[in-house]
């Protein structure tokens, strides 16, 4: 029996099962709503959310089988030299920066322009550079069939036979005219774009993480989110089978209604999600700022906060180097902190290497598992 082909008749839908979806749409839009309400009173969400937006990477890698740690990619990106993780490690710990990375340089081209191919081509451009994905033509649509399935299966075996190369560009087409319809609810309009992305798979490596990447993009761009600080891998991670069986059955048998509901629950469940852990570091924030200015009795004690909710893993050097407080002041403040037991030593200063630091209260709230 041949494995399901990419089928463009399958997209978009024509029709939908409303009154089931309703009463899921409508808790969705709310919890996406209190989200973004909570995310509106943070001061400077860029910095106090930064663990959030690096776990978020590091768990849409780990569904594709990456295995860093949120600690693992904060102490490559303190330690830029790489010598003292193994060559693993740095390599994982890499392809989740990079994530990062896509999600910002994706963002600011939508400053001037609208989600299009242009900005997930871009994306994809800065997550596979510096990578095993390097040789996978970043920013360019793939030039050879490929397919969706276990390792060692073939295109007799695959689960999902995604489009052929002469369609890409047609489908891609296709697939960002559907971007910018109206329809009747941006949501389930946003889950079947993420299945037809999927289904196309237009580039050689990195689909399924350019394909989660822009959930945030996605309602940013529809006007619910003003800034695309919103976290869904989480629950796919960990409902990984359900995320990729519901996803198979739209994309094979155009079978709508379970991916659409898994979907919406997603969204929903992880922006409850999300604006707990956004409620916990902003209390972290506020104890914290008035203990650091009463500990070190300095001037610069917001300063070095707000450096180290933005870089909780960092060098010791770094203070100084990135914050702008003056360096003697730096080593002081970072030394009464860790005296404190705020700050934990991950690794001791040698020859010409600086210590590496952790605020180690802030990783594990971003680490911390969701209940849902």
């Amino acid at each position: 029996m041949s494995p399901p082909r990419y089928r463009p008749s399958l997209y978009p839908p024509g029709s939908f099962d409303w009154p089931t979806l309703l009463p899921l749409i409508g808790r969705a839009q709310r919890a996406i709503a209190g989200s973004e309400g909570v995310l509106h009173g943070v001061p400077n969400p860029h910095v106090l959310l930064s663990p959030l937006s690096v776990q978020e990477a590091v768990l849409s890698s780990r569904i594709e089988g990456t295995q860093s740690s949120l600690s693992e990619v904060l102490a490559l990106g303190a330690n830029g030299d790489g010598q003292r993780e193994s060559e693993q490690t740095q390599t994982d710990a890499r392809e989740v920066l990079n994530y990062r990375f896509a999600l910002i340089a994706a963002t600011s081209l939508m400053e001037s322009l609208p989600l299009s191919q242009r900005v997930i081509r871009r994306a994809h451009e800065v997550l596979m550079q510096g990578t095993r994905g390097q040789a996978a033509d970043p920013g360019d649509y793939r030039r050879i069939q490929n397919w969706i399935g276990p390792p060692g299966s073939t295109e007799e075996t695959a689960t999902l036979v995604t489009c052929p190369v002469p369609e890409i560009p047609d489908a891609m087409g296709a697939w960002e005219r559907y971007l910018h319809e109206e329809t009747p609810d941006a949501l389930v309009q946003l889950g079947v774009a993420h299945v037809w992305f999927e289904a196309i798979h237009p580039f050689l490596d990195g689909n399924g993480r350019l394909g989660r990447l822009m959930v945030p993009l996605f309602l940013m761009a529809k006007g619910l989110l003003k800034s695309p600080n919103f976290y869904l891998s989480e629950y796919l991670e960990r409902f990984r089978e359900d995320y990729y069986r519901n996803l198979l059955a739209a994309q094979s048998r155009g079978d709508w209604a379970p991916w659409l509901r898994f979907f919406l629950t997603a969204l929903e469940k992880q922006a409850v999600a999300n604006t707990e852990k956004a409620r916990r570091i902003l209390a972290l924030y506020a104890a914290r700022k008035d203990w650091v200015a009463k500990t070190t009795r300095s001037q610069h004690a917001v300063r070095s906060l707000d450096f180290m909710f933005n870089q909780p893993v960092f060098r010791t050097s770094d203070l100084a180097a990135k914050s702008g407080v003056p360096r003697p002041t730096a080593l002081r403040i970072l030394r009464v902190l860790r005296d404190r037991g705020m700050l934990r030593e991950l690794a001791p200063g040698r020859g010409r290497h600086p210590a590496i630091l952790a605020f180690g209260e802030l990783i594990e709230i971003a680490e911390s598992p969701s209940s849902y």
